[in-house]
């Protein structure tokens, strides 16, 4: 009996520690699990966490015409500027920086307006974008400028990918009806086809071809890689006289570089695109607001001046055939040839005198005025405007290969550098899109929201070392050298003492679309070389650089020299700003 009851005791007390014992297996299970769980929705909602805003309140823009004014009407079209979104869906790696990117709905929506598409933008920034959306105002209902959907195709989802991520996303393309065009996608985070409400398309004569921009998102680390990946969007035709218009959202492209570019964008049919631009008071106050400052290498020689003042101080005007008797200029530039082409028979030099060539080459920062070009862009829905900068003299190149820095002698001098950096500005609100920044025959667009500000809304821009170049940051870039190789010509920017605030003796020189109102002045219309062509022999300054080489350092020299534009190099003396492409065109990135 007592055997009996010592097994029923043992057998209970072992079955009581199983059993307590799974409840805490269980219970730290559950532990690990939830601290998993947690682990994995930090990973998964990783993202845009913040939304951008400029340093400063925007100002009160003056009253007068329609800028500013929320609505432009593209001709039976109303479109309005959305600024206010939903997430729908992000991905948390590949794109730039490997950050992933979201994707969004327009919230807060004008009355009576409808979408025409969904945004998104790369999660390495912070929350800075706009979408159109459109209203009909023709009150015809038998040709409405809008129209629903029939239906909607699935262009790509997130389900089979392998990679952090909030859930799933789908991207649908709407089937438009006979005579309209889609002009934006439109995303899920469910499978089913979106309602057919949803988004409207355009009627087709309202809109033109577009193409896609920069990149946004792709599932692959590198950049235009194979497979899909997101782009941002922009009409094919651009500047002064283009009328197409994106409305703000994405491309695709899916599939080894094969393009799905499905939609259109917007296209103005009013034709003139005065009514949505800035009167010359409203320039003015966008010239304050936004004026940029520009930053000076603290070992920079070769400063900015007014081209009066190059004038007044000894430059000269040759003419081909009587190079013995150049011309003194006048303060303006009124006996400058205007016009014509630049067929090399006239080109400007500095005084022939030493020590006031010497003086000159400095330039005058207390005397440096900006020169501001305002043009329409996008149809009508952006202002650009073009701050330019005189330099009397770009200074010699230098380079780097490898470890080793190196002089450069001469090349890269030339007399009259001409450099600028353009402010592209919202019709809608008055607000800073972006800024490009131009080096050398190039340049890159950065975000208003990825912008240094200084002075308030000021943008900050670095001028590179003797070249002048235009960077958002400071350091040091390698230009015209094979990509990740460590040589290339330097690019050197730091913020010196020496500062220019391009809103202090700021002159608008041209504003074509606002007619007689902005005079140009007369050597704005001096076509020809502001700077003669180079008289030193190249090849001979190469070869003195390349004595010093050795080994394989002479070979990857000579083949980078060789790689560079002449342009960089300053064969040629510089044209004037109207003679570049960007001052009717669009900027080349």
């Amino acid at each position: 009996m007592h055997s009996l009851i010592c097994m029923i005791f043992f057998t209970f007390l072992t079955i009581s520690l199983l059993f307590n014992g799974a409840k805490m297996v269980e219970s730290s299970n559950r532990t690990l699990l939830h601290l998993e769980n947690v682990s994995q929705r930090r990973r998964e909602l990783v993202g845009i966490k913040t939304t951008f805003k400029f340093p400063s309140p925007l100002p009160n823009w003056p009253p007068g015409g329609g800028f500013a004014g929320g609505t432009i009407d593209f001709g039976g079209l109303l479109v309005s500027q959305v600024t206010t979104f939903n997430k729908i869906w992000s991905a948390n790696e590949g794109g730039p920086g490997n950050a992933g990117a979201t994707f969004y709905d327009a919230v807060s929506i004008p009355e009576g307006f409808s979408v025409l598409g969904c945004y998104s933008q790369p999660n390495n920034m912070p929350l800075f974008g706009h979408i159109l959306v459109g209203k009909d105002v023709t009150n015809n209902p038998s040709n409405p400028t809008l129209k629903s959907p029939i239906d909607y195709t699935l262009v790509w989802s997130s389900v089979s990918l392998n990679i952090k991520k909030n859930g799933d996303g789908y991207i649908w393309f709407p089937n438009p009806p006979d005579g309209y065009e889609a002009v934006g996608y439109v995303v899920t985070s469910s499978s089913e086809k979106p309602a057919l409400n949803r988004v409207s398309c355009v009627r087709s004569d309202l809109t033109d071809t577009l193409e896609s921009d920069e990149w946004v998102w792709g599932p692959s680390k590198s950049l235009n890689a194979s497979g899909f990946n997101v782009y941002s969007s922009r009409p094919t035709n651009r500047g002064v006289g283009a009328m197409g218009a994106s409305i703000g959202g994405f491309v695709v492209q899916n599939g080894n570089g094969g393009n799905t570019l499905l939609l259109s964008c917007l296209k103005n049919l009013k034709g003139s695109l005065v009514n949505s631009m800035p009167n010359l008071n409203q320039i003015e106050a966008l010239v304050q607001t936004y004026s940029p400052m520009v930053y000076f290498h603290p070992s920079e020689p070769y400063l900015p001046s007014s081209v009066d003042w190059f004038f007044q101080n000894g430059a000269l005007l040759y003419h081909k055939g009587d190079e013995s008797n150049p011309s003194p200029i006048d303060p303006n530039g009124s006996n400058l040839p205007q016009g014509g082409s630049n067929d090399d028979t006239y080109w400007l030099d500095l005084p022939k005198d030493d020590s006031s060539k010497q003086r000159v080459k400095k330039g005058d920062l207390q005397d440096a005025s900006s020169y501001f070009h305002v043009k329409p862009m996008y149809g009508g829905l952006f202002t650009d405007i073009a701050i330019w900068l005189f330099y009397p003299f770009n200074g010699a190149s230098r380079a780097k290969v490898e470890f080793i820095n190196i002089s450069l002698g001469k090349i890269g001098e030339h007399v009259g550098d001409w450099e600028h950096v353009t402010l592209r500005i919202s019709n809608f609100n008055g607000e800073l899109n972006r800024v490009f920044f131009s080096q050398h025959s190039w340049g890159t667009w950065v975000s208003a929201s990825s912008l240094e500000y200084a002075n308030g809304n000021k943008p900050v821009v670095y001028s590179s070392l003797n070249a002048h170049s235009s960077y958002p940051k400071p350091g040091l870039v390698l230009v015209g050298g094979p990509s990740g190789a460590n040589i290339g010509l330097r690019d050197d920017t730091a913020k010196g003492g020496q500062v220019m605030d391009t809103g202090v003796r700021a002159v608008v020189v041209s504003a074509e679309y606002l007619g007689s109102v902005v005079v140009e002045p007369p050597w704005l219309n001096y076509e020809r070389k502001w700077g003669p062509k180079i008289d030193y022999d190249l090849d001979k300054e190469i070869n003195k650089v390349e004595k010093i080489m050795i080994g394989k350092l002479k070979n990857v020299f000579d083949k980078f020299v060789k790689s560079i534009p002449r342009e960089v190099l300053g064969e040629e003396g510089p044209t004037g700003p109207k003679v570049k492409n960007s001052w009717a065109g669009d900027e080349m990135a």
